[in-house]
């Protein structure tokens, strides 16, 4: 399946932990200076979270002190807030829009075909602002979204997904990857849905996502899945999937991959960086 990344969207998708990670909140501090540093006006919105007024209060806190300009909360707790025409207006004036973890099919029902929607579409496509999410906020942005899952293999019933809202297309977007042991889904979804591209982010760790590549932040790696190139996928309705020559790709800090060539490029330190042969 083909996908138009032509735009000029930057995206930063985070799997979870970053505020209390080895690394600090240095990934934090990149979305504040991406947005703009002193000049940035963010946007916070906890819609996946069961307790949104605590993490506005400390996501804006942490963003004042990694030096943003301004920090709004913008409560989205149904659909017909999400509609407002105030909500665009709010949207309009930012530089910055940061998603919360919490649950992610709670942000694609509150806020899926509204006017946030819609808005929040356009000012990616146009890099008018950097989206970031972390936990359900990474999840959200992935066309088809994992929704959950601990089986103990590759099956069917070792994944649950849904539609998301596809601000990343043709990802699978998986977090809390390493520390949660989430492989067996991830592979058990990329089976399912082979045209996309399986990406499990580690705590700590991000991609940043400009155009048709990404970038790994953090102190994790990212594992990317790709079942392009897979001699066969069997997917039984019940017992464990086959997938034979798929490609897997474990991506520390500093690499980068594009999307749609589907083309690591590894860090190898003073030698500089090193695209692997297709």
């Amino acid at each position: 399946m083909a996908h138009d990344r032509s735009g000029h969207s930057r995206l930063l998708v985070i799997g979870g932990a970053e505020r209390y990670g080895p690394g600090g909140t240095a990934i934090l501090r990149r979305f504040v200076e991406l947005a703009g540093g002193h000049a940035a006006e963010l946007i916070v919105i906890a819609t996946a979270s069961a307790e949104p007024a605590v993490l506005e209060a400390e996501y804006a806190t942490l963003f004042t002190r990694l030096g943003a300009g301004r920090v709004r909360a913008l409560r989205l707790d149904n659909r017909a807030q999400a509609n407002e025409p105030a909500v665009v207006k709010a949207l309009a004036t930012a530089t910055g829009v940061f998603f919360t973890g919490g649950d992610q099919l709670r942000i694609t029902t509150v806020l899926g075909g509204t006017l946030a929607d819609s808005a929040l579409q356009r000012l990616v496509q146009t890099g008018t602002i950097v989206l970031g999410g972390t936990s359900a906020g990474a999840a959200m942005m992935s066309g088809t979204m994992i929704l959950g899952g601990d089986g103990p293999g590759v099956t069917r019933a070792s994944v649950r997904t849904g539609p998301g809202l596809e601000f990343l297309p043709g990802v699978l977007i998986d977090m809390h990857f390493a520390e949660r042991g989430r492989l067996n889904r991830l592979l058990s979804a990329v089976a399912l849905y082979p045209h996309e591209l399986g990406l499990g982010i580690d705590e700590d760790t991000a991609i940043l996502a400009e155009g048709d590549s990404f970038e790994v932040l953090g102190t994790g790696t990212v594992t990317v899945v790709d079942a392009g190139a897979a001699a066969d996928i069997r997917v039984p309705l019940d017992g464990p999937i086959a997938l034979t020559g798929a490609r897997v790709h474990v991506l520390p800090a500093g690499c980068r991959f594009e999307l749609s060539g589907r083309r690591p490029t590894i860090v190898d330190g003073a030698a500089g960086e090193r695209e692997l042969a297709a």
